[in-house]
């Protein structure tokens, strides 16, 4: 069985939530329809991959236009792609007319905000229009979120529709389409909450919440990494002093507390000061074991 997407179980959620009022009805397929594959005088087709989405349409436009779907798909299972298609005249000004459209002329589509004067009927309207022709990324791959629809002008009303509810999306042309987006997850978060997907928000909260923790593990270890890297590098650099030290004869010179450090470095390569510091006998603390090796160190140099 193929792994469903997010987008996929996001639609799977908003399609439980039921629908009670007639008006809320018409405006979540209103959504629906400016953000489908075809809506015109002629023709309404709508296509999904979501067979919950499919078995909610019928029963959707049933209960907004008072109307079933001149072709169906025969069978949901096995199919991609599931198609829905009115091409009778009358059904067809029935939608239009319900929408306060003119089907005698070029229609340009635009949203009648008549439809949405409740604030549940614009939340209806949102929950339809992302069945239709929205899509969201998977969370633990990166916050994307969009609506696309040809209709140019519905898009740029729904844009405004949106900032005025309290979302701020963005906007790009791409191809025929223009698409609505948002890219910040706590914008994904409240507007599929608000459109009645509220475990997805919750899942794109855990998924984010996940990453810091992955993402502050992550900088606490390279941390300590860099940290072992540099102990190990000065540590190399303070044996290599020391052994010329001794080569040269002149380790043996040197104070005694130098040259107890000096064994002790040595013997222990691998220690930290402070480990080191605790070696000595009587022990010291670590910036005296530090000063010691500076001390040999800059011995070293005077060559």
């Amino acid at each position: 069985m193929q792994q469903q997407s997010f987008a996929y179980k996001v639609k799977s959620e908003l399609c439980r939530v039921s629908v009670q009022r007639l008006c809320c009805a018409r405006a979540e397929a209103y959504g629906v329809l400016l953000y489908c594959n075809t809506f015109t005088p002629r023709e309404v087709r709508i296509i999904t991959e979501n067979p919950e989405f499919a078995s909610r349409l019928p029963k959707l436009f049933l209960r907004a236009f008072n109307l079933k779907f001149d072709r169906l798909p025969e069978d949901h299972v096995g199919r991609e792609k599931l198609i829905f298609q009115i091409t009778e005249e009358k059904k067809l000004e029935r939608i239009i007319n319900q929408f306060g459209y003119d089907p005698r002329q070029n229609m340009v589509l635009h949203i009648n905000f008549g439809m949405l004067e409740e604030e549940c009927c614009r939340t209806a309207f949102l929950r339809g229009a992302f069945l239709s022709g929205g899509s969201v990324t998977d969370p633990e791959k990166r916050y994307h979120l969009e609506l696309s629809s040809n209709h140019r002008q519905a898009s740029r009303e729904l844009s405004a529709l949106l900032t005025e509810m309290g979302f701020y999306p963005r906007s790009v042309e791409r191809g025929a389409s223009t698409v609505i987006y948002f890219k910040q997850s706590e914008h994904i978060e409240d507007l599929l909450t608000t459109i009645g997907a509220p475990a997805a928000a919750m899942d794109i909260m855990t998924a984010k919440v996940d990453k810091e923790i992955r993402n502050g593990a992550n900088r606490a270890m390279n941390c300590d990494m860099a940290n072992v890297n540099k102990t190990l590098d000065a540590a190399q650099e303070q044996q290599e002093a020391i052994e010329y030290l001794e080569q040269s004869g002149r380790l043996a010179a040197l104070p005694e507390k130098l040259q107890q450090t000096a064994r002790l470095r040595l013997r222990y390569p691998e220690l930290s000061l402070a480990q080191l510091a605790d070696k000595c006998d009587p022990p010291v603390s670590k910036s005296c074991m530090n000063h010691r090796m500076r001390k040999l160190t800059e011995e070293a140099k005077k060559r």
